[in-house]
């Protein structure tokens, strides 16, 4: 029984995991090659262009959203697997 729970608990780890570093990928590199493109819709964020915007600051933001939702993520399929650190 145990066992079952240890593979369902890096089952659970692994998939939020492949679902983050997808999410990274897109931010870290798709988005990118869509800049020059968005710079031709004329939309300026705080006078720069949107595609840079999207690229300099959109990116990095993405980034801190991205490890608070993994960091809570996690903590809730340790606590539903029994392996939280403060149980």
């Amino acid at each position: 029984m145990a066992q079952d729970n240890t593979e369902a608990h890096w089952t659970a780890t692994r998939n939020l995991m492949l679902k983050h570093l997808g999410a990274w990928l897109f931010f870290g590199y798709i988005i990118h090659f869509f800049v020059v493109p968005l710079n031709a819709i004329k939309i300026p964020i705080l006078n720069f262009p949107l595609g840079f915007y999207m690229g300099a600051q959109g990116s990095l933001i993405a980034f801190v959203v991205m490890l608070f939702l993994f960091a809570k993520q996690q903590d809730r399929i340790d606590r539903d697997h029994g392996f939280a650190e403060d149980e």
